[in-house]
């Protein structure tokens, strides 16, 4: 609830603060000061397959799903709930996912399928049109964020002040809290100020979009930073570099940070060959950073070693980034055997242990540690079953690259064994051979991330072009770099389409006037030059492989940095998203002399 209570009716649900220091006296202290307002409008996840869903429920009580969602444990669990059925009775089945990003980490038709076929007793499949998703499912928040910067004529920064206001929608639940967590995150600043409200409007609820908030907030604070920047004659880079996070600094939220890669971010991107490119008429270069904290939870995972020596993994989260192949890899990885020997499958809920739905960057971390928990397990059976074989102490069997061996010459003297002899030989050394695990992950590392964008503004028009654009992102340890790249280079290109085009447009009646991908304008590869990915590697080490979450923080700069860019092209500060053609097109009217007819 709202801590002080209003007196009065009021459509702030929630209020979240944050403090570090005491914010008036560091503003005090400050030599320059600067206060700024932006505004971001609601934008779509922009999934192609919409929401789906088939339900069966049997003769005997029994209810199989099959939906396309981020969390087949989440489906079961509200299914259950709404419709009063014990969880056992409820199957869910994981079908493949055609996006997410986090639009589909909420409920919408399985629980109205589920009672339709349970009263007429037959299978019931409903498939959104893609208007019933624009118009009956979650956009991001939309928001106001106002920001006061205070710092000394060197550039340090001794106060700064965050006040977040997003959009809820219809019911309470935006992504406040981490939109505060995340705007400031990257900077060292001794007296920190940060409120948010959760504010509910007449507007669907709102749901989850990769680093939810975090963008919102970050365009405030990162455009902010660029303006003291200009103010302080301070290159925007040194800027940051000047005040950035590292090991030892505590956040206003709370945590003090270990391990994180943030200054190396921009040691990188100030070295990239993207800076040397020298800029043209109407061109204009931006840079900022972002930042988001992963998460970990609940994950379970099996290992079952097959009779011909293959190995099946079964893990519970639905992959929309390439987690399958990262699942497999770790796995081979801790068995020691090749990656093509291992098949990942995402489990259904009678299949495998509960697990926390795929989101907030935890899958490579979470169940990628059960995974390989599991693996590890399978090993110290495999090396019995190599004992029993050779009829010694298991503690004499070591295993090193999907082989077991005698642990030195007192062992025996024995010919290693490989898995798949291993395998073959299970019936007779105590049956098949397989480990499941459930854990609580603990120790997500943060991602940090510094990005470079180029621009080049048309004037007749307000069309942005984006010339050139760079990322550079502490990654942990990159699991499957390519994988890595894309997830990069995919949140990139969500962030811009948020900066230019993205917004939901009402009438003033409130009827969504733009319900799909026709009038709601989203980027497509021919809109953008290839995005360059550039991974920083600072290991995790709460993970056995060093993982950190990569999927949420390449969004969250985007924003800054296309907008620091346009400022840097064309002299105008657009604080209000989308920075689209009219809107560009009416500031530089307002900026330019009114030019004459053509006679």
């Amino acid at each position: 609830g709202v801590d002080p209570k209003p007196t009065a009716p009021s459509n702030v649900a929630k209020r979240v603060t944050f403090t570090k220091g005491d914010f008036a006296t560091g503003w005090k202290e400050a030599e320059i000061t600067i206060e700024r307002r932006y505004t971001s409008k609601a934008v779509h996840q922009g999934y192609i397959e919409p929401h789906a869903c088939v339900v069966a429920v049997g003769n005997d009580g029994q209810c199989t799903i099959w939906s396309s969602s981020q969390g087949q444990f989440m489906v079961r669990a509200y299914c259950a709930k709404l419709l009063n059925i014990d969880i056992a009775n409820i199957r869910a089945m994981p079908a493949e996912i055609g996006g997410g990003f986090g639009g589909k980490t909420l409920v919408y038709l399985e629980p109205v399928a589920l009672a339709l076929s349970k009263k007429s007793g037959r299978p019931v499949k409903i498939v959104m049109s893609r208007e019933e998703v624009f118009r009956g499912t979650g956009p991001a928040a939309g928001g106001v964020y106002e920001v006061k910067l205070g710092a000394k004529k060197d550039g340090r920064l001794v106060a700064a002040e965050l006040v977040v206001k997003l959009q809820a929608g219809a019911f309470p639940g935006s992504p406040v809290g981490p939109a505060c967590m995340c705007g400031l995150a990257m900077y060292d600043i001794p007296h920190v100020s940060i409120v948010g409200y959760d504010v509910v409007s007449n507007r669907p609820k709102v749901a989850a979009y990769r680093a939810p908030g975090a963008p919102n907030s970050t365009f405030g604070t990162e455009s902010c930073m660029d303006e003291l920047a200009r103010r302080l004659e301070i290159d925007p880079l040194r800027l940051r570099e000047i005040n950035a996070a590292k090991d030892g600094t505590k956040a206003a939220h709370g945590p003090t940070w270990a391990n994180i890669g943030y200054l190396q971010t921009l040691e990188a991107a100030k070295n990239h060959p993207h800076l040397k490119v020298k800029l043209g008429k109407n061109q204009g270069r931006g840079v900022a950073s972002g930042f988001w904290f992963n998460i970990g939870g609940e994950s379970s995972a099996a290992c079952h070693v097959n009779e011909d020596g293959s190995v099946t993994i079964v893990e519970g989260n639905p992959d929309i980034g390439g987690s399958r192949a990262s699942m497999a890899m770790m796995a081979a990885e801790a068995l020691g055997i090749p990656y093509d020997k291992v098949r990942p499958v995402v489990g259904d809920t009678a299949s495998v242990g509960f697990s926390f739905l795929t989101g907030g960057s935890r899958v490579t971390f979470a169940t990628g540690m059960a995974v390989t928990q599991a693996a590890e397990k399978v090993v110290v059976e495999l090396k019995k079953r190599a004992a029993a074989i050779w009829d010694i102490s298991p503690e004499a069997v070591e295993w090193k690259d999907g082989k077991a061996y005698p642990a030195g010459p007192n062992a025996g003297s024995f010919e290693p064994l490989s898995l798949q002899e291993i395998a073959l030989k299970a019936g007779r050394t105590g049956g098949p051979i397989s480990a499941e695990v459930s854990i609580n992950a603990q120790g997500a590392g943060a991602g940090w991330a510094t990005h470079v964008c180029d621009v080049e503004i048309d004037r007749e028009t307000g069309y942005v072009k984006i010339l050139r654009y760079t990322a550079v992102q502490d990654v942990g340890r990159a699991i499957h770099p390519s994988y890595v790249e894309g997830q990069i280079q995919g949140g990139v290109t969500q962030g811009i389409g948020w900066a230019l085009n993205e917004e939901y447009i009402y009438d003033k009646e409130g009827r969504l006037e733009n319900p799909g991908y026709l009038d709601y304008r989203m980027p497509v590869a021919s809109d953008l030059p290839m995005i360059d990915a550039v991974l920083v590697e600072i290991p995790n080490p709460r993970h056995p492989f060093g993982a950190k979450g990569v999927g949420e923080v390449p969004i969250v700069p985007p924003m800054a940095a296309v907008a620091n860019a346009i400022a840097d092209a064309i002299g105008i500060r657009m604080r209000n998203l989308p920075m689209s053609p009219p809107r560009l097109r009416e500031a530089l009217d307002e900026q330019e002399p009114p030019r004459l007819a053509a006679e």
